[in-house]
């Protein structure tokens, strides 16, 4: 039977319950037992309906379109991250939609002037770019939820990782290793992620009374594997190498190793290496990687829920949201350990 052709009586009647309770599944009317829903979801996928969006944004003013704004889908990060709100959102009866603005200023101002607004539902947005004040301007009523370790304007609900108290946890721990001259890849001259990084790398050491050594903090021009090769072969240049190093990503930190193991250098024997994201590379690097792992599902599941609150319009106040985080602490910082 053609996808175009098959109706919520055809649903019904495969399933076995009313037309009323197909439309309660498919949008996600939430007294529904799982039991039922299993058995409405399952004919739904043997026969290929798909709702008639045009008769829906009629409707109830919806079209069912949720756009997901992501600077990159090369980096694993933002990959995993996409995975889990294609899959989380279809689940809940929404269409996903990509965006990808390539960390681009235009393109992440066409995100916030809403470019066939009127084909959308709600926005999820991770500007890199933007300043506070543009998106503060924004004049879109498209519903919008932000992502990012960055500084938000009044108004919009937002969704990060506490990056300060991270990085300070994994600065910490490197130090009760013994450590001392403890290295940072991954300053950038951007706002965002970089800065809040930096901050609980420097409280971390001026906590423990370590000096802060300027030329063990490294600029970076974007957080990709060979930044953080780069990022290393200068350190290991240095007069007196730094005995530790704390990675703004993963990626970083998979380049940084790569540029030890060339060098001759050991990790973590001579130099222990931690980085941030938890990335599926990082638990088959050898070493495998110290990292912090953000609870992304959680962090999926949270941004869902705001946009379902702001699009039915629902009473409570803006959100910011911190997402919990856990030290992997893996061979590269600690030997043979690995939590």
């Amino acid at each position: 039977m053609s996808a175009m052709a098959v109706t919520l009586r055809d649903v019904a009647e495969r399933a076995g319950v009313s037309v009323k309770t197909v439309s309660n599944v498919v949008n996600d009317y939430a007294h529904i037992t799982p039991a039922t829903r299993g058995k409405v979801q399952r004919a739904i996928d043997e026969l290929g309906y798909r709702p008639n969006l045009s008769a829906r944004q009629l409707k109830y003013g919806r079209s069912g379109f949720l756009a997901l704004a992501l600077p990159h889908l090369d980096s694993p990060y933002f990959s995993e991250l996409a995975s889990l709100f294609s899959a989380a959102a279809t689940e809940r009866g929404f269409i996903p939609l990509l965006d990808i603005t390539g960390a681009d200023l235009a393109a992440e101002r066409q995100v916030l002037a809403g470019v066939q607004s009127h084909m959308i539902d709600a926005v999820v947005f991770s500007p890199l770019t933007l300043t506070a004040d543009e998106i503060a301007a924004r004049r879109s009523r498209v519903p919008m939820v932000l992502l990012g370790e960055r500084a938000i304007p009044d108004g919009y609900d937002h969704v990060a990782v506490d990056s300060v108290s991270a990085a300070e946890a994994v600065v910490e721990h490197l130090l009760s290793l013994g450590r001392r001259r403890i290295a940072a890849i991954g300053r950038e001259s951007a706002q965002g992620t970089a800065s809040v990084r930096l901050d609980g790398y420097l409280a971390a050491l001026e906590r423990a009374g370590v000096a802060v050594d300027e030329s063990l903090v490294v600029g970076v021009p974007n957080y990709e594997r060979s930044a953080g090769y780069d990022g290393m072969r200068q350190l290991l240049a240095l007069p007196e190498p730094p005995d530790a190093v704390f990675c703004f990503n993963d990626l970083l930190a998979i380049g940084a190793m790569r540029a030890a193991a060339d060098a001759g250098v050991r990790v973590p024997d001579d130099v222990a290496v931690a980085g941030f994201d938890d990335i599926a590379e990082g638990r088959y690097s050898t070493p495998r990687l110290t990292t912090v792992r953000p609870d992304m599902r959680l962090l999926v599941d949270e941004v869902l829920r705001l946009l379902k609150r702001l699009i039915e319009r629902e009473p409570g106040g803006v959100e910011d949201v911190v997402i919990p985080w856990t030290l992997e602490v893996r061979e590269s910082t600690a030997g043979g350990a690995d939590a």
